[in-house]
């Protein structure tokens, strides 16, 4: 598999920096959406790297760990269900990706998303389709966020193993639903999403 990167390092050629940004946790019925904005000067090579929904658990967890001592700037925001419900999760997702990328950017810097435009953020923005394919920034982003996210529903799964998030991370799979029905929604779910029941 070759690796990302030739694009990066284009935009790399006329931009100080390139951050790439993605989400995950947008279709789940639970917990927060997460998103990550990772800066790079440099794209390192590593054929490893790739959209995170395509990777394995192992995967994600080692190219993470590679990411994390490369020497690229990260951060993640959450965004949790009160404040999806409030204000949707379209409009939650473009709060996040620009609260994470207005810690990273300067006016030299090259900003590329997976679709989603964060809107206005005093630098070049590139939303593309299928960003987390064809860039390694947004690739690394969206591998940094999942791991991130994962940890986080696994631990909260532990605390209240009602709704199964240690398998599901919040989405609508069968035994959650099914759960939904026994249980109904928790805290942490999303009042604004709708869920049809699945009998057994």
């Amino acid at each position: 598999m070759s690796c990302l990167g030739s694009k990066d390092r284009e935009l790399l050629r006329r931009a100080g920096s390139i951050i790439g940004i993605d989400e995950v946790g947008r279709g789940a019925l639970a917990g927060p959406v997460v998103v990550c904005a990772a800066a790079f000067v440099h794209v390192p090579e590593d054929d490893e790297v790739r959209d995170s929904k395509v990777m394995t658990k192992r995967q994600r967890e080692r190219a993470a760990q590679r990411l994390r001592d490369c020497g690229a700037r990260w951060v993640v925001c959450e965004v949790w269900p009160e404040v999806i419900d409030r204000i949707n999760i379209l409009e939650a997702t473009r709060l996040a990706m620009a609260a994470a990328a207005r810690t990273l950017i300067d006016e030299k810097s090259v900003v590329v998303t997976d679709h989603v435009h964060p809107g206005d953020l005093d630098c070049k923005v590139l939303a593309k389709k299928k960003a987390d394919r064809d860039y390694f920034c947004v690739a690394a982003s969206s591998i940094l966020a999942k791991v991130h996210r994962d940890h986080l529903m696994v631990n909260l799964g532990r605390k209240d193993p009602r709704w199964h998030w240690e398998e599901n991370k919040g989405y609508g799979t069968a035994a959650h639903r099914r759960a939904l029905q026994v249980h109904g929604p928790g805290s942490l779910h999303r009042r604004s999403f709708s869920w049809s029941p699945v009998l057994p």
